[in-house]
């Protein structure tokens, strides 16, 4: 792995752990579906302005536009608008704590459900991943935490490593900034029709959320995906997604310093424990490609 391999995955990793905590801003300002379809059809737009300026063109192949929609729907839309419907009750840390586990959960599908190999130092990663949730999940709910947006951000993550295993290709082909643009604009779609059916629309104007909106749609929205799919390109997806051991500390750190967030020892303890758990995941996964 290269240093511009460790460079992108390390800005992937600040920008995508960052989401949380300026989702957490808008939501206290906003209907959560009503402001995640706005803010995938201005990061869409752009997108696909910027990559039509670039010389790209949405003549996709068949793989890219499978990936296209598949992302669009189960990763823009469902995973994200869960999440964004369930932060208006639990805490950025806490959210971003639940989406970390994507790598773990993928890995445990992968090895029961696809027949991957997972060598011992997987195991125990699964393991010492799973026990780190257990762990600021008990402590959570004691102090009070809804049950109902847990539930809700768990089977938000459920979608999000169903697209990781079953939607690949969008890397390959080209037009990449043209494809990153276009799936924003499917979940735009999508999310479009979840708010007719399930949501009134609010919006109250703020400061907070005039700059939370603009930096989701600019940073976490645009840029991190393009960042992705760069760095899958460059060193696949199953060594890129080694760097999501950092998204439970970065995540924790920026909520805790932007919102205040308390954290406690448990939670700290839990913290390292699912990160040293994603890491050995990952590297057990990586020694099998």
């Amino acid at each position: 792995m290269d240093l511009r391999a460790i460079g992108l995955g390390l800005a992937f990793a600040l920008m995508w752990s960052s989401a949380f905590t300026s989702a957490r801003i808008i939501v206290a300002d906003a209907s959560p579906l009503f402001a995640l379809s706005l803010r995938y059809l201005l990061s869409g737009l752009i997108g696909v302005a910027i990559a039509k300026a670039l010389g790209q063109n949405w003549n996709l192949t068949r793989a890219q536009w499978r990936a296209t929609i598949g992302f669009g729907i189960l990763q823009n839309a469902v995973y994200l608008g869960l999440f964004f419907i369930a932060m208006q009750t639990i805490e950025a840390s806490f959210a971003a704590i639940i989406a970390s586990t994507m790598p773990l959960m993928v890995a445990l599908a992968a090895w029961l459900f696809m027949g991957e190999r997972l060598g011992r130092l997987g195991i125990a990663g699964l393991i010492a991943g799973l026990a780190g949730v257990a762990l600021i999940m008990g402590t959570r709910l004691t102090q009070g935490a809804d049950l109902t947006s847990i539930a809700i951000c768990i089977i938000g993550v459920l979608a999000l490593t169903i697209a990781t295993l079953t939607v690949r290709g969008a890397s390959s082909g080209g037009n990449l900034l043209m494809v990153v643009g276009l799936q924003m604009l499917v979940g735009c779609a999508a999310l479009t029709i979840a708010t007719l059916v399930f949501e009134t629309p609010r919006l109250t104007p703020s400061w907070p959320l005039a700059i939370a909106f603009t930096y989701t749609c600019l940073v976490p929205g645009l840029t991190a995906t393009w960042v992705w799919f760069m760095l899958v390109g460059r060193i696949g997806a199953t060594r890129a997604a080694t760097f999501h051991f950092l998204n439970p500390f970065f995540g924790v750190a920026i909520a805790a310093v932007l919102l205040g967030e308390q954290l406690g020892p448990r939670d700290v303890l839990g913290v390292a424990i699912i990160a040293a758990g994603i890491l050995a995941v990952q590297i057990s996964r990586q020694t099998k490609v």
